[in-house]
């Protein structure tokens, strides 16, 4: 699959000053949470050596996390104190998360910005069972006291910072969870919910067929976007949750016989 990240930003033809190349590395790994140099070189269309060079000055800057690979968000990287790129936004969306829950659900979460976001407004009261592939997501649903939560165990990844190894597939092979909520860094209507990195694409897949029901947490601006290598199709997603009103035209691509926008 072509890599198409962020449509809204396709450059033209023009060599772009080092300043608007690192604006651009920062505004899409802030959208994406991560990026690969090779994706970043297909967009600003310059040599691996050139990005790796900007991503360098950027993590000595503060600006980024050096990743194996490419770039993180600060925002999503522990040991980082900073402020979530577009934090209104995924707090829309986690309120409206909030619906699909109740008491005694069994729930399949992954990790990043916007799970954070979401797990930080579930009721202290919910009684549920929670499990993740994500350390960090654990560690925020500790402060929910009546839900129980199970971390599944195994190498993490430093791409995505989820458990990716073979315990991972052999747990979720045995379990059917009520509700798998996971955040995605592109979506299309047409390639459906991408990313790049292998490892984590396959954790996704386990995690989708481990569930009754799917729901998608994406930002607004990772809509009409694609990366390299394919997690699941839209009509294999129940829910869509973005910040923006359900009726929005930006939306209306999205909708498929199963899938219902919040």
């Amino acid at each position: 699959m072509d890599m198409d990240i962020n449509t809204q930003d396709q450059l033209p033809p023009v060599s772009l000053t080092k300043k608007a190349r690192k604006k651009l590395i920062i505004k899409q790994v802030n959208i994406h949470t991560r990026i690969t140099y090779s994706d970043l070189v297909t967009l600003i269309n310059v040599s691996e050596d050139t990005i790796r060079r900007d991503v360098n000055e950027l993590a000595e800057d503060g600006e980024v996390v050096k990743i194996k690979g490419g770039a993180m968000s600060i925002a999503y990287h522990y040991g980082h104190e900073s402020e979530t790129y577009a934090q209104n936004n995924k707090a829309v969306i986690a309120e409206k998360t909030l619906q699909l829950l109740r008491d005694d659900i069994i729930v399949l979460i992954g990790g990043g910005t916007t799970i954070r976001e979401f797990i930080k407004k579930i009721p202290v009261t919910l009684r549920a069972t929670f499990i993740t592939v994500n350390v960090l997501s654990a560690v925020e649903l500790l402060d929910k006291p009546m839900i129980k939560t199970i971390v599944i165990g195994g190498q993490i990844s430093a791409y995505s910072q989820m458990s990716v190894s073979g315990e991972v597939f052999e747990y979720l092979s045995n379990i059917k969870a009520d509700l798998c909520i996971i955040g995605t860094n592109a979506i299309d209507p047409a390639n459906g919910l991408t990313d790049s990195d292998w490892e984590t694409i396959q954790v996704k897949k386990a995690m989708i067929k481990a569930a009754d029901k799917v729901a998608i947490m994406a930002i607004s601006e990772k809509l009409n976007s694609s990366m390299k290598m394919k997690i699941a199709d839209l009509q294999e997603i129940d829910y869509l949750i973005t910040e923006l009103p359900a009726e929005s035209a930006e939306l209306q691509p999205y909708k498929t016989k199963n899938l219902t926008i919040l």
